[in-house]
């Protein structure tokens, strides 16, 4: 079976976020990090092995690297030399603008994500199916809630770039309402 990606871009892509997210873990839990951008790319991989006409290399290099800017120290021109302007594009669009009120931020990464190849679409589906996981122990409902309805929010905004992703998003939206009480 042919793929559209490749297994050596994957893992520099990997290399590069394992050093880049060293030490952090995921919130609420004693996981590393690393875990989450290892689930995000699985949703990717599963989308690609259906949807074949995607540039699957620019997916998932995204997909592993969407919270380096955000979260670590590396910048965007460091993303650009080692991975491209694409790829840099692609991860800044992904990073929340923190100038912003936390109330406006979601708006404001999906009108940058629009802007993008569908590819970049695809990983924001996937990296919000990933997190529609249990809840970290310490959000209060309103925050479950505020979460579910970004989901949505996400779902309706992108669904047309990947059926398989939406179809995906959509069943983890509907799961995610046993944790409102």
């Amino acid at each position: 079976m042919q793929q559209n990606w490749s297994q050596e871009i994957y893992i520099k892509a990997l290399e590069k976020a394992a050093q880049a997210h060293q030490g952090q873990k995921m919130p609420g839990s004693e996981i590393p990090y690393i875990i989450h951008l290892s689930f995000v790319s699985m949703e990717l991989i599963a989308a690609l092995n259906v949807e074949k006409e995607r540039d699957g290399n620019l997916a998932i290099q995204c997909a592993i690297l969407h919270d380096v800017i955000e979260d670590t120290a590396t910048t965007f021109e460091e993303i650009k030399t080692e991975f491209g302007e694409a790829i840099a594009n692609g991860v800044l669009a992904l990073t929340k603008d923190n100038s912003l009120e936390k109330k406006l931020q979601m708006a404001d990464s999906l009108r940058r994500i629009k802007k993008q190849p569908p590819e970049i679409w695809m990983v924001k589906l996937a990296d919000r199916i990933s997190n529609l996981q249990a809840p970290p122990h310490y959000w209060n409902q309103e925050k479950i809630i505020q979460y579910r309805e970004e989901g949505i929010q996400i779902y309706e905004t992108l669904k047309d770039a990947s059926p398989f992703l939406a179809s995906r998003l959509a069943t983890k939206i509907e799961e995610y309402k046993a944790f409102i009480k």
